[in-house]
């Protein structure tokens, strides 16, 4: 059966933010056991499952990547995914879309959480369904779902983020976060990693003045790196781990006085970035393959759904095209380390 596809497009938004993690050194993953049931990792995968794609928000050019490779996925498995979810990324704008995937019936979910707790209570009802629960990309409470698919640990991800901007200043300098919305799981873990990282003596010359909110939303962020650089004339540099974010304070660097004389980095796709990187307005940013999350995504939610696996540490399952993996600690699959995106390799990618 072919992949389906049903797209529920409410309204029309901007580009959103990003989530994400990898494999640790041994290619491996992690995770936790919340259903009782013994995991039989001998057992095929089942044709016609009924999986359902929910991104923080539709239009987003970061999820509509990702659901490429889920659709993939659901292709090769031989399943029917359905793509659905908000036109705004706010905290309870997928709780009707986790209910309406319980009642009809679906075999597993695929999610991206706009916010962990908020979604939580929907994930607990729908799971008591039967409705199988794979968070990506940004994570729900722990015991709302069976395995959370991460692009990258949060510590790469954090760490990432200040040596590209240190790089980019000189080691030197007042710098600023924009971030997405201020409940975002994922978001707030890089800050807090990145605030750490700020805390080390060989950061001791970066200074983090203020941490602004674009709420996922292109203008707005757009309007936040202007109050930005208006409240702080001494900044030399934006770190924005977000797709909407960093594209919206590229595109307004791009067009002012500070072109050039501010640094950004971030978190955000080659095809948004490339033409801001190859003018000199960004020299380096990072992010992941959001179509192999996708792709991972999925094949984890039908290797749940077909009982080889229950999310419990240890446990292991084959990932089609991108090979095996090993649930770890907490529930954790790990896709990759990011890439860092720069005039010399930005060209090898379309993303």
């Amino acid at each position: 059966m072919k992949t389906r596809l049903v797209l529920a497009l409410i309204g029309v938004v901007a580009l959103s933010g990003c989530g994400g993690t990898t494999k640790d050194s041994a290619g491996q993953q992690t995770g936790t056991a919340t259903g009782t049931a013994a995991a039989n990792p001998g057992a095929p995968l089942k044709e016609n499952l009924k999986i359902t794609f929910l991104p923080k928000q539709v239009n987003n050019p970061y999820f509509t990547v990702a659901q490429k490779g889920a659709e993939k996925a659901g292709s090769a498995i031989k399943g029917e995914l359905k793509a659905t979810g908000p036109s705004d990324a706010s905290a309870s704008s997928q709780v009707t879309y986790i209910n309406t995937a319980a009642q009809q019936g679906q075999n597993a979910l695929v999610l991206s959480a706009n916010d962990a707790n908020a979604v939580a209570p929907a994930l607990k009802s729908a799971r008591a369904q039967g409705l199988k629960v794979v968070t990506f990309d940004s994570d729900a409470a722990p015991d709302a779902r069976d395995v959370f698919v991460n692009q990258a640990t949060t510590k790469e991800i954090g760490t990432s983020q200040v040596k590209l901007i240190s790089d980019a200043i000189g080691g030197s300098g007042e710098i600023a976060i924009l971030s997405a919305t201020a409940n975002a799981t994922n978001q707030n873990a890089w800050i807090e990693i990145m605030k750490t990282e700020l805390a080390k003596p060989e950061y001791a010359g970066l200074k983090l003045v203020e941490t602004a909110y674009g709420n996922d939303d292109d203008q707005t962020s757009f309007q936040k790196t202007q109050g930005l650089l208006q409240a702080h004339p001494n900044l030399k540099g934006i770190i924005s781990p977000t797709t909407v974010g960093v594209a919206a304070a590229a595109r307004y660097l791009d067009s002012s006085e500070y072109k050039g004389k501010i640094a950004l980095t971030g978190l955000g796709t080659p095809n948004q970035m490339r033409k801001y990187v190859q003018n000199g307005t960004v020299k380096s940013f990072a992010l992941w393959d959001p179509s192999k999350l996708g792709y991972l995504a999925t094949y984890t939610a039908a290797a749940l759904a077909s009982g080889q696996i229950t999310g419990a540490e240890g446990e292991k399952f084959k990932a089609g095209e991108l090979g095996d993996y090993t649930i770890g600690a907490k529930g954790e699959l790990v896709l990759g380390p990011p890439t860092v995106f720069t005039k010399d390799n930005i060209d090898q990618f379309d993303f």
